[in-house]
């Protein structure tokens, strides 16, 4: 699987791919003046579902934001469901 973090100002968008295609993408806004990220969307394409590829993107998600000294507000639910179960992002997982 391969990650691609397609940033755009003060957006971006992850896509994990295979050989052959997108299996899915994570969507965000990064609002610098608070040092935060907003994960807005995680989508997985339907035959690459129940894999975990979702939270392989949450996951280069945090990467990302740890990278840049970022919080993550999971405004997904599915991204806030998959962060709350995690055990190490306490330091940047913001609930509100």
């Amino acid at each position: 699987m391969k990650f691609e973090n397609n940033k755009s100002g003060n957006g971006g968008v992850i896509t994990i791919s295979n050989e052959i295609k997108e299996v899915g993408r994570l969507t965000y806004t990064i609002f610098p003046e608070d040092n935060k990220l907003i994960i807005s969307f995680v989508l997985v394409h339907p035959e690459f579902e129940g894999r975990g590829m979702g939270k392989y993107l949450v996951e280069e998600a945090i990467k990302f934001a740890r990278e840049n000294k970022l919080n993550i507000y999971p405004h997904c639910s599915y991204a806030r469901s998959v962060m709350r179960r995690m055990n190490d992002v306490e330091d940047i997982l913001l609930e509100r």
